[in-house]
């Protein structure tokens, strides 16, 4: 059996994130004004849920199989409880996976769920989904289920009144990139593999620079700014099928990179990459 990278889906980690102790107004406030650039536009994800996309390759459903089974305890669990969310206050810190929070990825936190791991939440008030990536530990106030990130919850609906009732279903990686890859296609948007993402500019293009001397797909780092913060987001692809990223995650972890993650970008230009 291939070894697979999304096997560290069930490594969760004990730590947690301290901003989510002293999280109990930031869901609640307004979302202060937004000066997005076309990459930080977070998808408008609507109320129609995608199917999943059919894989027509044998050895890619024999993987996919395999990665699933590792999942046994808690893939297609449903949950229902109040979700809230937190952002600008931490956007730039580390979650409890180590890696930065960024307010526009589409990830979550929850206290027990394994890191990383995905969810599809839906909003019990208007029927829209989206997919999210579980990598970090939250919230701890009251009876709340799960923090967003802003972008998430405005893709909700959630960001103007701060709480709300959710629907949390969780969902295996071979789910989640055709899920995602249906909504990317609808938002004429493209699935990459994120890497990493640092606060500062030359960790990034480090790590681009080694991933440039493997046979890989393209490597890019994009910047994403709030404010005077800049995240540098380190990224492969695009990513076209299920079959693809598992190999490109093999490669990865074979070189000591195993933390990775799906995300949706608009097609990544020259103009949009930070080059030396």
């Amino acid at each position: 059996m291939k070894k697979l990278l999304f096997t560290t889906a069930f490594i969760a980690l004990t730590g947690c994130s301290q901003a989510h102790l002293n999280n109990s107004n930031l869901a609640l406030q307004q979302p202060p004004s937004f000066s997005y650039s076309s990459l930080d536009n977070p998808p408008n994800f609507l109320a129609k849920q995608p199917s999943i996309l059919h894989l027509a390759d044998n050895d890619t459903l024999t993987d996919l199989a395999q990665q699933d089974s590792l999942f046994p305890s808690i893939v297609n669990k449903v949950k229902h409880g109040v979700a809230s969310w937190y952002g600008p206050g931490f956007h730039g810190k580390k979650t409890a996976t180590g890696e930065i929070f960024d307010m526009n990825a589409m990830t979550a936190a929850h206290k027990t769920l394994p890191i990383p791991s995905y969810a599809r939440v839906t909003n019990l008030e208007n029927h829209r989904s989206i997919i999210v990536r579980i990598n970090d530990r939250g919230p701890y106030i009251g009876n709340r289920e799960l923090d967003l990130s802003y972008a998430a919850a405005k893709n909700l609906d959630l960001d103007q009144e701060g709480l709300g009732a959710i629907e949390i279903k969780t969902i295996s990686p071979s789910q989640a990139l055709p899920q995602i890859q249906q909504i990317a296609a609808k938002e004429e948007k493209h699935v990459y593999l994120q890497v990493g993402s640092f606060g500062q500019q030359i960790g990034a293009l480090k790590l681009k620079n080694k991933l440039a001397t493997y046979n890989l797909l393209e490597v890019n780092v994009l910047a994403s700014t709030y404010k005077q913060d800049t995240l540098y987001k380190v990224q492969i692809g695009p990513i076209n099928s299920a079959k693809q990223a598992n190999k490109l995650n093999q490669q990865l972890a074979e070189i000591g990179i195993t933390d990775t993650q799906f995300v949706t970008e608009a097609k990544q230009t020259q103009h949009s990459r930070v080059t030396m």
